[in-house]
């Protein structure tokens, strides 16, 4: 059976990063493609292949979602009790030991294009 490892959130200050990531969804996560990105707020779903936009059908949040292969994933939202940026990200693997290996890839990865906004 394949295994799952979900690494809760990551807090970063300047929640002025979503418009960013909103406005600029990033065609690649490390050494993923990014599939699909859901805009919670928008109520959009874009196929980032062919540019089809379909709705979430969900409710209303300030959540952005990117759909990346082999059932990795990772998440982005604002604290509802700080100023901080909250991310999170998950993988699948045969073994426990790949996909520990393969989150702190997409980790670091997430975080490489976080830490420029830092400024």
């Amino acid at each position: 059976p394949p295994f799952t490892t979900l690494f809760p959130y990551t807090t970063l200050f300047r929640s002025e990063i979503m418009t960013t990531l909103r406005d600029n969804t990033p065609a690649q996560i490390g050494e993923y493609k990014v599939l699909k990105a859901r805009d919670y707020k928008k109520d959009t779903v874009t196929d980032l292949a062919t540019g089809e936009v379909t709705p979430t059908g969900l409710p209303n949040s300030n959540v952005l979602y990117y759909e990346l292969p082999d059932a990795a994933w990772v998440c982005f939202r604002p604290s509802g009790t700080e100023p901080k940026l909250k991310f999170y990200y998950g993988v699948k693997a045969d073994t426990m030991e790949a996909a520990d290996a393969k989150a702190a890839e997409l980790g670091a990865a997430v975080m490489a294009i976080v830490e420029p906004m830092l400024g």
